[in-house]
């Protein structure tokens, strides 16, 4: 599935580049979108299964695909000074390329021994479970909240006189910031409802100081909070979902983990075009409102819940088994 999602998303993203006209590529973008989305969900289930197996821990392996963002960061802001920006959507092929022949390069896991054979288990259970979903839409939201962030914020300060290089420079912050996470975390004994929380606190932070529409010096010093709006938001949400999740339902987990995440950006995203076009900036203050929003959300599901999300799922796994 990751091979044929890898190979259609690229064929998409060849007709994005192909199109001149706003409906066809629109068109292109669904088609290709369709494919690529699931990809994420997909790699993480593949990486946090084969880890598990060897042994090995998620963080440390997935910063090596944040490092591949700023090495696509600082070489996307070189060609932003070189290149008619129409022709930047052959940079993204290329990139696509290059994703479909690391995921020609991945090796079927096998199937996972087992002294009897497991009954299957429906993935309703997931939907059903409510701690889930409020831990999913926690999640959403906070991530959601970084639409202007991911929009608009090259466009805001492309306006405000900043080259390319200083723009990729910025993102490249960002990124170091949650690499710097995933390195240790291995290391942190942090429960993923604190990593959430800290999350949702730390986006509430940032998004407010970037409506003040900071001076370069501290938006370097904000752009290390990436680590926690981002980074900690996206640890402690698979973290969650690998442990709640029953046997032979990770795939899935992520999957409407991913499904929560995409709904909810979506709609951030299209209110963030219209607060940017009203507010500029000022956009962001909605960006906290957003994460705020999740942190409430957590906090509402740990108070009924008592804070026990390693029991989330116990019920399912009972019954199912009879």
């Amino acid at each position: 599935m990751i091979v044929t999602g890898a190979a259609a998303s690229l064929l998409g993203y060849v007709g994005v580049a192909l199109m001149r006209s706003p409906g066809p590529i629109m068109a292109a973008v669904a088609l290709a979108s369709i494919f690529y989305t699931p990809l994420m969900p997909l790699a993480d289930a593949y990486a946090l299964r084969g880890l598990g197996l060897h042994g090995r821990s998620y963080g440390p392996v997935r910063l090596w695909g944040s490092a591949a963002f700023i090495a696509g960061s600082l070489g996307a802001g070189m060609l932003l000074d070189l290149i008619d920006p129409r022709e930047l959507i052959w940079v993204v092929v290329t990139a696509m390329a290059l994703n479909a022949a690391a995921a020609c390069a991945l090796a079927p896991l096998g199937a996972r021994a087992a002294s009897k054979p497991a009954q299957p288990i429906s993935a309703r259970v997931l939907i059903r479970n409510w701690r889930f979903l409020m831990a999913a839409a926690a999640a959403g939201l906070i991530q959601a909240s970084h639409a202007v962030y991911y929009g608009f914020s090259a466009l805001q300060w492309q306006a405000a006189g900043y080259d390319g290089v200083t723009i990729g420079t910025l993102w490249t912050v960002g990124v170091v910031a949650e690499i710097v996470l995933f390195a240790v975390s291995a290391r942190l004994a942090l429960d993923p409802t604190m990593l959430l929380f800290a999350g949702a606190a730390g986006a509430v932070v940032r998004w407010s100081a970037m409506a003040f529409d900071p001076p370069p010096a501290l938006l370097l010093l904000l752009q290390w909070l990436h680590a926690l709006s981002f980074g900690a938001t996206h640890l402690g949400a698979l973290a969650f979902v690998a442990r709640v999740a029953p046997a032979g339902l990770g795939a899935s987990a992520q999957g409407y983990l991913a499904v929560a995440l995409a709904v909810v950006m979506a709609g951030a995203m299209g209110i963030s075009g219209e607060l940017y076009a009203r507010w500029q900036s000022g956009a962001y203050w909605a960006m906290a409102a957003f994460a705020a929003l999740g942190g409430l959300v957590l906090l509402l599901g740990v108070l009924c819940g008592g804070g026990k999300e390693r029991c989330v799922g116990a019920d399912e796994r009972v019954s199912s088994q009879g």
